[in-house]
């Protein structure tokens, strides 16, 4: 069964897992002509839950109230999201995308995506007197805290991720010298520790759940007494975004993975389709779409990434729909009720916004 969270409080901009109604074509047509299209495939069906998660969500709505504000610019170190659209609205909207810390204006307001840092952006920042707004999700963050407690501990920490992305920069960051990245089996046949080596592992929350467990397998394998998270360390939606494809998968021909290059958690959906002999494509938007995909497909599932705003799932419905597609449903509905509170630091200023209006 997914992990669909325990809070009460429903997020405001996805996953809108329901029906799509149609909401006008995006490609115009003739009156009429849309009856006498053969439709290119007999079926849709949308994944639930997909789209945008607490974190992505509380990332998202960070950037806004903070122009809301502060008017612009507001600087965000590196992408807030790995989400093409998602930056690019709000770079609309005055944000202003930075690949480091040292590029902010000194005294300008910085915040921080929801991947994470290490703790030497935090001291640069202050260096430089930034007003920081801390973005991180908070499953990161509980990442980078246990990986710190077993350091101090006396534990060497093995963190099971991708070598580059952000958030492994970031978690490795905590703790220099006290903690080795692994990407596969393979590597973790190179780990070479002295005798009495007290070990411990933590994981990137974006990973594949499949591929995650066959390293942690290894991991304990070879080192019986390593020690495991409390609780696991790949979050919810990534892990409920698998479930949700997989539980569709006998039902489809080909899968449309929504979601920007470089999201780890919008590639990994494509590996689980692609791992169970299911065709798979990820795309940024309906552009994307190639028609000879889908030349021997009757059904086609449709998911979006973590990162992925709700829209860009109905415009690609608006694309099949201009192409004679009008069976469109849910493949099922599950509704995830997680939502984070916004970073400390901008509820005080918006607190003291609301005193002195």
């Amino acid at each position: 069964m997914p992990n669909v969270g325990s809070a009460h409080a429903k997020q405001q901009r996805g996953p809108a897992a329901t029906t799509p109604r149609p909401a006008g074509f995006l490609f115009p047509l003739a009156p009429g002509c849309l009856s006498r299209l053969a439709p290119m495939v007999r079926k849709l069906l949308l994944a639930s839950p997909r789209g945008y998660c607490a974190g992505v969500e509380r990332a998202v709505e960070t950037v806004e109230r903070a122009l809301e504000l502060h008017g612009s610019p507001v600087y965000v170190r590196k992408e807030i999201v790995h989400n093409l659209h998602v930056v690019r609205d709000l770079q609309e909207r005055g944000a202003v995308f930075v690949e480091d810390e040292h590029d902010v204006p000194v005294g300008a307001t910085m915040v921080l995506s929801a991947h994470g840092v290490a703790p030497v952006v935090r001291t640069n920042a202050d260096a430089r007197s930034l007003r920081t707004i801390d973005a991180t999700c908070p499953l990161v963050t509980k990442v980078h805290v246990q990986a710190r407690r077993y350091a101090e501990a006396g534990y060497f920490v093995i963190l099971i991720g991708h070598e580059g992305h952000e958030e492994v920069v970031g978690t490795m960051g905590e703790i220099p010298g006290q903690i080795a990245l692994v990407e596969s089996v393979e590597d973790v046949g190179k780990l070479s520790f002295p005798d009495g080596t007290k070990l411990a592992y933590v994981t990137q929350t974006t990973l594949s759940v499949d591929e995650t467990l066959v390293v942690i397998t290894a991991l304990r394998d070879r080192y019986p007494e390593i020690r495991a998270p409390q609780r696991e360390d790949i979050c919810y939606a990534t892990s409920n975004r698998q479930w949700a494809v997989k539980e569709m998968l006998d039902e489809i021909q080909v899968l449309l993975v929504i979601g920007s290059k470089n999201s780890s958690n919008s590639n990994r959906l494509v590996e689980v389709a692609l791992t169970h002999g299911v065709r798979a494509h990820l795309i940024d938007d309906e552009t994307g779409i190639a028609e000879g995909w889908f030349e021997d497909a009757e059904v086609v599932g449709i998911t979006s990434g973590a990162s992925a705003p709700e829209k860009l799932v109905q415009r690609v419905c608006e694309w099949f729909r201009a192409r004679g597609v009008t069976d469109i449903s849910a493949h099922r509905f599950v509704e995830e009720d997680i939502e984070f509170r916004l970073p400390v630091e901008l509820r005080r200023e918006l607190a003291l916004a609301a005193e002195q209006e």
